[in-house]
């Protein structure tokens, strides 16, 4: 489905909206603070809680285009200092309640001409699976993206052959838009990636979802969710 648009003014063809061309602001060194957690900029002090969390389970770099699994703690912490040094992907780590990094997720292919980002690079310790934080950490970078550096894309993009981060996108709100073929070379394999998005108009109800899910009252007292984000969703008109 496309876009709105309008007729040219000097041919009467059909062009786009008009949009406020002010760039998006590109991503700082924040404090996103939730209530299972918190999102902060990636630093050295989190890598040996990260190792930690993900020594081990070399399954979470599958689907990594270029890096991962690491052999020990040394290769692992110059990873993450490879990381940090970078402004796109400008990375993050995921805080529990007890302080440790138990995952990582960044903001990349920052574009703030077009005021459009993604958001990728996703490590998930099992520390962060299917709990609370896990799902807020991504609300928590959405909000960012949306309501302080004023973008209007928001951007998934995943391995095709991903299955959980493309039900992930999903879950989440996002609205598949295709596959484009052979994009990548990963790791020596080919890459067909999956292209997710939600955009300014539709983060209002996306929020509204998030902030509902993740109420204390839709969990039980062993902290399980009463309702599902997806159903959740679909009950907010």
């Amino acid at each position: 489905m496309s876009s709105p648009s309008e007729p040219s003014p000097q041919s009467g063809l059909p062009v786009g909206l008009a949009v406020d061309t002010t760039p998006a602001q590109r991503p700082g060194p924040v404090t996103l603070a939730g209530r299972y957690g918190c999102v902060v900029r990636l630093a050295p002090s989190h890598a040996a809680s990260l190792w930690e969390n993900v020594r081990g389970h070399d399954a979470l770099w599958t689907y990594m285009s270029a890096y991962g699994p690491f052999t020990d703690d040394k290769q692992f912490v110059t990873w993450i200092e490879s990381r940090i040094a970078l402004n796109d992907p400008y990375s993050y780590a995921i805080v529990d309640a007890s302080g440790r990094a138990v995952g990582i997720s960044t903001l990349m292919e920052i574009r703030p001409a077009a005021r459009s980002v993604e958001v990728g690079h996703i490590v998930y310790s099992p520390a962060l699976q299917r709990v609370p934080l896990g799902t807020e950490a991504q609300f928590l970078l959405m909000r960012y993206a949306f309501e302080t550096l004023g973008n209007r894309r928001y951007e998934w993009k995943c391995n095709a052959l991903n299955a959980p981060s493309r039900a992930a996108a999903l879950r989440y709100g996002f609205q598949f838009e295709g596959i484009l073929r052979q994009h990548l070379i990963a790791k020596g394999r080919n890459r067909d990636t999956a292209y997710y998005s939600i955009l300014d108009g539709e983060w209002p109800r996306v929020r509204k979802a998030f902030e509902a899910w993740l109420a204390p009252d839709n969990f039980d007292g062993e902290g399980r969710q009463k309702r599902r984000l997806e159903d959740v969703r679909k009950a907010i008109q």
